[in-house]
């Protein structure tokens, strides 16, 4: 399960740095994969209201966000952390906030459902200079909608006044224990899932398909793992069209490897499409193979035959889970 950090500050060992690093660490002993975005060291330009992604799905502007819409869909935490700059983020945050329209317009323009949907939690952390009862307001409103854009729940924070001095969040008396109770809250409930890992040579088709019904069906009982034992260098642009004939959206994906997949979580199941002569072994893992034909190279139609078959076989692992 991957953590995606989205670190808004431009001081690189301020406060809001300390409370992601806290956040992040104490999910790395819960067993979670981490990674922080550093808003600042990222080349972000600013929404330019091309209006394109309404009308096509993605964004025209060709900088960094091509690899962070990515990390955000592979993410099943975000965590938004940010000062208060005038009642709200910082400006290098809030270029990124912004640009996530596009994931906004594939889900209410397009009508896709991103398949982490339904269990993707984000979380906010915020620290402020003043005292005012009223200093994250604007900031509770910013991650509301920006978490619904990203296809997350809005599911907590933690917002500090009166930190304004370098180490000022060190040295909170409670910062620490209450990080950890947060991280245990959000986190616990994910990390007892199921571990399943989908497999097959390119990671291009049935993998990808049978990982995101498994997400889509069942987020809340199995964490979902796809790669393949060669994997090509895109998914194939068939089976996305046939994942979007049910509303599914497969934007943002990548083929990778078994062993990248696995790398630090170790599944307790694999289930190959048919190529389980080429897939690792891992000891103590349950193995099934589905046997399925390879769609890659075929039409659409045939694509929709083995989509289909993924989808009821999905249904049925979860009906046993």
């Amino acid at each position: 399960m991957m953590v995606l950090g989205l670190q808004g500050s431009p001081r690189k060992k301020g406060n809001t740095a300390f409370l992601v690093s806290e956040f992040m660490r104490q999910a790395e002993s819960l067993g979670a994969q981490t990674c922080v975005i550093e808003a600042d060291k990222k080349n972000i330009i600013p929404c330019k209201e091309y209006i394109v992604c309404e009308k096509k799905g993605f964004c025209p502007i060709k900088d960094d966000m091509d690899d962070i819409y990515c990390q955000l869909r592979e993410a099943e935490v975000v965590v938004m952390a940010t000062p208060v700059f005038f009642y709200n983020t910082t400006a290098q945050l809030k270029a990124l906030i912004d640009r996530t329209q596009t994931l906004w317009a594939r889900k209410y323009k397009l009508n896709l459902t991103d398949p982490l949907r339904k269990t993707r939690r984000g979380f906010m952390l915020a620290v402020g200079a003043t005292k005012g009862k009223n200093l994250f307001e604007g900031l509770h409103l910013t991650a509301k909608y920006f978490f619904d854009a990203v296809g997350a729940s809005y599911d907590g924070s933690l917002t500090y006044w009166k930190i304004e001095h370098p180490g000022d969040m060190e040295k909170h008396p409670t910062v620490r224990e209450e990080v950890q109770e947060a991280v245990k809250n959000l986190l616990t409930p994910l990390m007892n899932r199921k571990k399943i890992l989908f497999a097959c040579i390119g990671n291009t088709c049935r993998s990808q398909m049978a990982a995101a019904f498994a997400q889509y069906l069942g987020g809340d009982k199995i964490e979902s793992l796809s790669g393949g034992s060669r994997p090509e260098e895109k998914i194939n642009p068939v089976m996305v069209e046939a994942m979007k004939e049910k509303g599914i959206d497969m934007a943002f994906r990548h083929p990778k490897s078994i062993a990248s997949a696995i790398e630090k979580t170790k599944p307790e199941m694999i289930i190959t499409m048919g190529c389980s002569e080429e897939c690792p072994v891992v000891p103590g893992a349950k193995r099934e193979n589905w046997n399925l034909p390879d769609p890659a190279g075929r039409d659409i139609e045939f694509m929709r035959q083995v989509r289909d078959e993924i989808e009821q076989r999905v249904s049925a692992l979860i009906k046993t889970l």
